[in-house]
């Protein structure tokens, strides 16, 4: 008898493990009903690196998150390309964390010169006092400024959007809008770093993380194809 009680509650304890994990995986590549409706697809399943390709020694999934090592100077790119399209994900920093996301970008060269980088960025923390404006969470990297002042204190979830349109890309951290820029007229006469950003004429390619030796970590990663 009491070893019928034991297997019992092994049992239920192994269920209550795969249900518990179950939950971690549908958080992090969850799509709301209109979301399903209005064509988003999710990029990242919660469980393995499928879909995507490059640095992946540099990128796991840890209890359903997409994580990057701290150590992380590779970039991890989607397999299909995109041109328009709205990108939505969550996003939690470490202290000081650094790293990007990369849209309309090749798989060589340099994301924020050769595509477009997307900054994410622990700009609060003091090591980044000094910092330029386009350097900011959120910014065009190098092209447009993003407000800062919007991310939530480190070690929560910050939720994002970006929607690259034409020659517009318009960034919403937290429900708030910190870009919303159209890219050539935002390179008159010269984009505000100095540098020639020829990626950023560019009208497709890949979304990727781009790693700067930071972990942080990502769910809930969907994109709508604006070009279908």
């Amino acid at each position: 008898m009491q070893r019928n009680r034991a297997s019992r509650v092994i049992l239920i304890l192994i269920l209550a493990v795969y249900a518990a994990s179950c939950a971690v995986w549908s958080r992090a590549s969850e799509l709301s009903a209109d979301e399903k409706k209005d064509g988003f697809i999710s990029l990242f399943d919660g469980k393995s690196l499928d879909g995507w390709m490059g640095a992946t020694e540099d990128y796991a999934v840890e209890d359903g998150l997409l994580v990057s090592s701290p150590k992380a100077r590779g970039n991890l790119w989607t397999k299909n390309e995109y041109s328009d399209f709205v990108l939505r994900f969550e996003f939690q920093l470490t202290p000081g964390a650094n790293n990007g996301v990369g849209i309309r970008s090749p798989l060589k060269g340099h994301a924020h010169i050769d595509g477009i980088e997307i900054q994410i960025l622990d700009d609060k923390d003091p090591i980044y006092k000094s910092i330029d404006p386009w350097q900011h969470h959120g910014s065009v990297y190098g092209i447009v400024p993003a407000k800062p002042g919007h991310l939530k204190p480190v070690g929560e979830w910050n939720s994002e959007e970006i929607t690259a349109k034409g020659r517009r890309v318009k960034v919403v951290l937290n429900g708030v809008t910190i870009v919303d820029a159209d890219l050539d007229e935002a390179m008159k006469p010269k984009p505000v770093d100095g540098h020639d950003h020829p990626g950023a004429k560019r009208d497709k390619g890949y979304i990727g993380l781009l790693g700067h030796g930071s972990r942080i970590a990502v769910r809930n990663m969907r994109v709508k194809d604006l070009a279908k």
